[in-house]
């Protein structure tokens, strides 16, 4: 998605300039961006903590800033100058985090991002969005651009399909419709479920619902999927995200809070490191029965 979030940053620049900061990071996507910023694009270096600093004070004076890293480096490594710097002043600093989830593979748990939106939203003003195609970055960022408030911006590799067609984008959609239980998926994790239930009747397959915009609260559930939750009264949700502070929580508590009962709720989510061993994005996400041969078993459809 990187190319992607290159060419929306490209045209929202010549809509309305603003200064773009980078630690290091972002060769051989970002240039064109560079080319055409000229001195408005910055790299700050291997320097965080500072560049999140000097993002929130050019924000104060006015300036639409976005930042770029690895997500890691982007959320975790400077998470007091976040807190302390842009949310607690509600600055509409936008924080772009490249490779969520397990994204860095083998590179291992300093580069991957399980936790990064859970640990993000517990501070105010801030929200997170979580595209499921390259084909939604270009809306979300100029949603993420119309908003006064702090952005995080969590980027993976796009896994659509061959031959699907990417719905218009919004912060809830329905991806497949089916006739079986609904299934909430974040972000691109949703790209190998839809292809390993392309091939299932329509009658029997779940209902996939893709979630790209948290918290749950700026943007609920259409009434749409809360009528097939109360229908089905079963829910599965499936995210590359630890369940702390993860989608399953906040889906959780939404639905106590408007008396909806479910009598089967899966979530399926990052579980860390469970033979102790680090491998590609795939590896880790058979670990956690993220895998599409695992969510078949799990929702019944072979």
């Amino acid at each position: 998605m990187r190319t992607a979030v290159c060419a929306a940053l490209m045209a929202l620049y010549q809509q309305d300039p603003f200064v773009f900061l980078t630690g290091d990071l972002g060769f051989q996507a970002l240039e064109p961006l560079r080319t055409l910023m000229g001195e408005r694009f910055i790299n700050a270096g291997i320097a965080e903590q500072n560049m999140v600093s000097v993002a929130a004070g050019m924000a104060q004076q006015g300036m639409a800033v976005w930042i770029y890293s690895i997500a890691p480096f982007c959320y975790a490594r400077p998470f007091e100058q976040i807190r302390n710097d842009i949310c607690h002043h509600g600055l509409p600093v936008r924080l772009i985090g490249n490779g969520g989830g397990y994204g860095y593979g083998a590179m291992g748990p300093s580069h991957h991002a399980l936790e990064d939106y859970g640990v993000l939203l517990t501070l105010p003003h801030i929200r997170a969005y979580v595209p499921i195609f390259a084909q939604d970055v270009g809306a979300v960022v100029q949603r993420m651009a119309a908003e006064s408030t702090p952005g995080y911006l969590r980027l993976g590799r796009c896994e659509r399909p061959d031959g699907y067609v990417v719905p218009p984008y919004a912060p809830w959609r329905l991806l497949l419709p089916g006739g079986g239980q609904p299934v909430v998926v974040v972000g691109p994790l949703a790209g190998g479920l839809l292809a390993a239930l392309a091939s299932v009747a329509e009658e029997w397959r779940p209902a996939v619902w893709g979630v790209s915009e948290l918290p749950l609260t700026c943007h609920p559930p259409p009434e749409s999927f809360l009528a097939a939750v109360r229908a089905s009264r079963r829910l599965v949700v499936l995210e590359e995200h630890v369940v702390q502070g993860g989608v399953g929580q906040m889906l959780a508590h939404l639905l106590v809070q408007q008396g909806i009962a479910v009598d089967a709720f899966v979530h399926r989510h990052a579980l860390g490191y469970l033979s102790g061993t680090c491998g590609s994005q795939s590896f880790h996400r058979r670990e956690c029965g993220l895998d599409p041969g695992s969510l078949l078993h799990l929702l019944g459809v072979v």
